[in-house]
């Protein structure tokens, strides 16, 4: 759906919060009492507690926003099952999903003025920043596509914001080009908004949050392709916002799109992923069905040209835990990350996730070489072994946790395929346990050297994303602590904060470990960098836990910016945001500009709902 008008004013905002998220606190505790509770039991649980295989479990469902779940009801893919229900109806099934209060309806929000006259157009002669996941996974900006130096970024200031309605958590990677910046959003809209000044050019309204980038294609029809947490794929014109085509990838009822599709030569590659995770906590829930995919598509049709499946087998029964639910395998294997492209060898190289279900294969926490033809695999290789993990195993006793227990260390950030004199090339991978390893794509991925760089944790270790410059790698360590999970971390050993490495010699360069500066009031609070760092010359900049956005020297380390992101802000759109922890998407970079998003609303981290748009002080607007 296409919008074309903006409203004005503040508008209160209710949020789920990263307390609320990880604790319950601020959300209804009984939902179980609300009028919501018998509309939901007689007319959705029967297809939403597992009766249904197409139909997402009630957990993953209480992930989405209040606006999305009404949306669904009465224009979206549940439109003719809830014919039935009235308006209050609707309203009260959403509440009871999400937990939210919703008495007084649902909450109002303000998007941005439209953009008028002259800056409703694009400028076509202004570049598209091709750097970065959909595009280049090295994200390395050069001189000449940055619009900045090392130096400028001591000079960066807050140009304009935006307040995202309905929203916790800003994950989306935005993409710069033809004087605007590309985003989505958590309740599914997708901004084209003018660089200069954060008027929109137009919003898209996707299904679900938007979590991927938006990846910005120019050419004789310049388009935008990205994908939903619902497991829809995108294609939109970048001109005018209308819809191109749309696609479900998988059926599968807790697929969803997470990582950024690659673009390349008329072609869309895009990782599937899942939540099935979450369901499996519920001891009854069949454990697990699932397995990781890439998907090519054509890009100007959608059209399916082949699928890679991680897991070569489909899921069987193999047996019934102790609660009498059955058990299938192997399962898992998500692809989380946005691939890697090898044009030189017509390879396309991607990672997996743990498995879901034991028995444990050889497909999980690896690295493929899918032939970029036909969508073979060429050769991959096990990072870890053994690794079986799903949300049941957070829980004491339930039978639905795999005899392995994890330890749930992803690949979750793109390999990087760099240049080394001579004309060779290595392969770099960063991995959850704090970990990277070089390997040699021209001996089917074999090992050439590995450094331990952080401790690892769930959530990294390396999580989203490094990036590189010449011979220099930037290495985000996350590392954290407080997974509350009942696993004991040596605090420590922790090495949350920036590091490089020698990609000549395999060995550490400098570490810039962050101190905490959370505080005893900020419990979800954390000094690690989660999200994916971006490089320009001379410089890298990233996103901590901690809501600064720092950048960083490539020669030693030094700190050239600090800009804390835990703040109010007032956006263009007259919304009153706030940031916090930054994690999934960096720093976008380009025509003079840094682009980021702050807010994390998720899994122990701090909540917040803003785009950030900085430029150097002495220059205009």
């Amino acid at each position: 759906m296409l919008l074309t008008a903006g409203g004005g004013g503040r508008a209160a905002e209710t949020v789920k919060s990263a307390e609320q998220f990880a604790t319950g606190k601020g959300l209804i505790a009984d939902r179980a009492s609300l009028p919501g509770a018998r509309i939901f039991a007689e007319n959705c649980a029967f297809c939403h507690n597992g009766s249904v295989p197409k139909a997402p479990h009630l957990q993953w469902l209480e992930m989405l926003q209040p606006q999305a779940v009404v949306d669904a009801m009465t224009k979206g893919v549940m439109r003719e099952q809830a014919a039935a229900l009235s308006p209050d109806d609707k309203l009260r099934v959403a509440e009871y999903i999400t937990r939210v209060d919703l008495r007084d309806g649902l909450p109002k929000i303000s998007l941005p003025p439209m953009c008028k006259d002259g800056a409703a157009g694009f400028d076509r002669s202004r570049p598209v920043v091709a750097a970065g996941w959909g595009h280049d996974t090295r994200r390395y900006v050069a001189a000449a596509q940055a619009g900045l130096s090392a130096d400028d970024l001591k000079r960066l200031e807050l140009k304009w914001s935006y307040a995202f309605p309905n929203a916790s958590k800003a994950r989306s990677q935005p993409s710069i080009g033809l004087g605007a910046v590309f985003v989505g959003s958590e309740d599914g809209r997708v901004y084209a908004f003018d660089l200069k000044t954060g008027c929109a050019k137009w919003i898209y309204q996707a299904a679900g949050e938007v979590r991927t980038g938006v990846v910005l294609v120019d050419g004789p029809t310049p388009s935008v392709y990205f994908g939903d947490i619902l497991g829809r794929l995108y294609a939109v014109d970048a001109l005018t916002g209308k819809e191109r085509w749309s696609k479900r990838l998988d059926e599968h009822p807790s697929a969803t799109i997470t990582a950024t599709p690659l673009y390349h030569d008329g072609r869309i590659y895009a990782p599937v992923s899942s939540l099935e995770v979450v369901p499996a906590a519920d001891p009854n829930y069949p454990c697990c069905t699932f397995r990781g995919s890439m998907v090519a598509l054509d890009a100007n049709d959608g059209r399916e040209v082949w699928r890679f499946w991680a897991i070569p087998e489909r899921p069987r029964l193999l047996g019934k835990t102790a609660a009498g639910a059955d058990i299938y395998g192997p399962s898992g294997a998500p692809m989380w990350l946005s691939p890697t492209l090898d044009a030189a060898r017509g390879l396309i190289y991607a990672g997996t996730g743990e498995n879901y279900s034991s028995p444990a294969d050889e497909n999980s926490d690896s690295i493929f070489a899918i032939d970029i033809a036909s969508g073979k695999r060429v050769w991959h290789r096990q990072t870890i072994t053994g690794d079986a993990w799903n949300v049941a195993c957070m829980m004491a006793d339930n039978p639905n946790c795999p005899t392995e227990k994890g330890p749930d260390f992803d690949h979750s950030s793109s390999p990087l395929l760099v240049d080394l004199p001579g004309g060779k090339q290595l392969l770099l991978v960063g991995h959850k346990n704090g970990t990277v390893y070089a390997l040699d794509p021209d001996k089917a991925g074999a090992l050439l050297w590995q450094v331990k760089v952080g401790r690892g944790s769930i959530q990294g270790g390396v999580h989203f994303g490094m990036a590189v410059e010449g011979t220099t790698l930037y290495v985000p360590i996350n590392d954290m602590n407080n997974l509350r999970d009942g696993k004991v971390m040596d605090a420590a050993a922790a090495r949350p904060g920036m590091h490089a490495v020698d990609i000549l010699a395999g060995k550490l360069l400098w570490s810039r470990v962050q101190a905490n500066v959370c505080g005893s009031d900020r419990p979800f609070c954390d000094p690690g960098i989660s999200a994916a760092v971006t490089a320009l010359p001379g410089a890298v900049v990233a996103g901590h836990l901690d809501g600064h956005v720092r950048a960083y020297a490539r020669k030693d380390g030094a700190l050239l910016w600090d800009f804390d992101t835990v703040r109010d802000f007032v956006g263009v759109n007259g919304m009153h945001g706030r940031g916090g922890g930054m994690s999934g998407a960096g720093a976008a970079i380009g025509d003079g500009h840094v682009v980021i998003n702050s807010g994390y609303g998720l899994y122990f981290h701090e909540p917040g709902n803003m785009l950030l748009v900085f430029g150097p002080a002495d220059k205009a607007r």
